[in-house]
């Protein structure tokens, strides 16, 4: 953190003032949606409890030496952290069902149109290019990549994009199925996929992380350390030579990681930053995003049902982001209120894994957009 950033953090906790006031009522929120509706509480507690203590009256918690400072300092501001957790998600992650059904990742693709689409909407409003392509990567629906891409093009929104990515990932069973019932009929939503998928060897799984990661960082190299580290965490998975580090990367690490982050994050939110009305705008397009990724994934699913003769079930293309497993349940639950004997879980499951890869991939082709035209 440079010291202008310091000084700036300390001149909005010199004192009680109403904005960090209403920033320590904010973290108190948090608070409450982790521990009292479950929303995230990984993350969603250490951010507010982050937020509580930067906000305090001359809290030495921030600037040069405190604790949050030199979180901050220490795995956010280098972006060591979102990178260390993506290696913990790889290590949790199945690619078998997109392995089993390729197609799904044309899915995945669809499903990161909401963040181009606010990325120009954005800057029809008069946020920069840098600020608008943090965003826009809202609509990953993925914390560690908004983390990632936000805290090398701006900084100073950090805070707000977090929050934002975060909380619209727990609320992806409210948000998605709106979206879902008025884009699908009854008939489309009570389609159902043939279960089987062919066989996808051992030998397989470990070469597609490999595959990715050359291929991925040789067409968009910004995208290498993201996908880089999640295809190292799969590949440990997949391998089954070295258990100790997969379950430690998946665990531990990822536990004590999240909990650093969280702090950091939280760190960021003083008030006479935080509560600015670029805020509420990014809340907005945020949510947007989110919902733009949903439609484009059911909608671009509908052309394969029409292709494949009407075997194919749209909803499937709604699992199309990043949110994994969340949004492939929701799918499941979705359909199965249609039909309760229907069970897409298995085909869902392999467009949100695609989804999982196209938003690193999305994340990489921001910072490229953005690196080649200047900030």
């Amino acid at each position: 953190m440079s010291q202008d950033t310091i000084d700036q953090l300390l001149a909005g906790v010199t004192a009680v003032t109403w904005q960090s006031t209403v920033m320590i009522v904010i973290g108190g929120i948090l608070l409450y949606l982790a521990i009292v509706r479950d929303y995230e509480p990984l993350l969603l507690l250490p951010i507010g409890a982050g937020a509580i203590l930067a906000n305090l009256p001359l809290s030495p918690m921030v600037g040069e030496g405190g604790l949050l400072s030199v979180l901050y300092d220490a795995g956010v501001g280098n972006e060591l952290f979102p990178l260390l957790i993506f290696i913990g998600i790889g290590a949790l992650t199945d690619f078998g069902p997109l392995l089993e059904n390729p197609r799904m990742i044309l899915l995945g693709a669809a499903g990161q149109f909401g963040i181009f689409g606010v990325l120009l909407l954005a800057l029809l409003l008069g946020f920069t290019r840098a600020e608008s392509a943090s965003i826009g990567i809202i609509g990953a629906i993925d914390g560690p990549t908004s983390i990632y891409v936000s805290g090398l093009l701006a900084p100073h929104l950090l805070g707000p994009i977090t929050v934002a990515a975060y909380s619209y990932m727990a609320l992806v069973p409210v948000i998605m199925p709106p979206v879902m019932r008025v884009l699908t009929t009854p008939a489309e939503r009570r389609i159902r996929m043939h279960p089987g998928g062919r066989a996808v060897s051992r030998r397989t799984r470990i070469l597609f992380p490999i595959a990715v990661t050359v291929i991925v960082g040789t067409l968009v190299p910004y995208a290498t350390p993201l996908v880089g580290s999640l295809m190292l965490g799969n590949l440990m998975r997949e391998s089954h030579a070295v258990e100790r580090l997969t379950g430690s990367a998946s665990n531990e690490l990822t536990n004590i990681v999240t909990l650093f982050l969280g702090l950091a994050i939280g760190s960021t939110m003083v008030g006479t930053a935080f509560l600015q009305p670029g805020t509420l705008a990014i809340l907005v397009l945020g949510i947007l995003a989110f919902g733009l990724d949903t439609a484009a994934g059911i909608l671009f699913a509908k052309i394969l049902n029409r292709l494949s003769g009407g075997t194919f079930n749209p909803l499937i293309g709604a699992a199309g982001i990043s949110a994994f497993p969340m949004a492939a349940r929701v799918v499941q639950r979705v359909a199965q209120m249609e039909d309760f004997e229907n069970f897409p879980l298995m085909h869902a499951m392999g467009a949100n894994a695609a989804g999982q890869v196209a938003s690193t991939v999305a994340g990489g082709v921001l910072l490229a957009l953005v690196a080649g035209a200047g900030v």
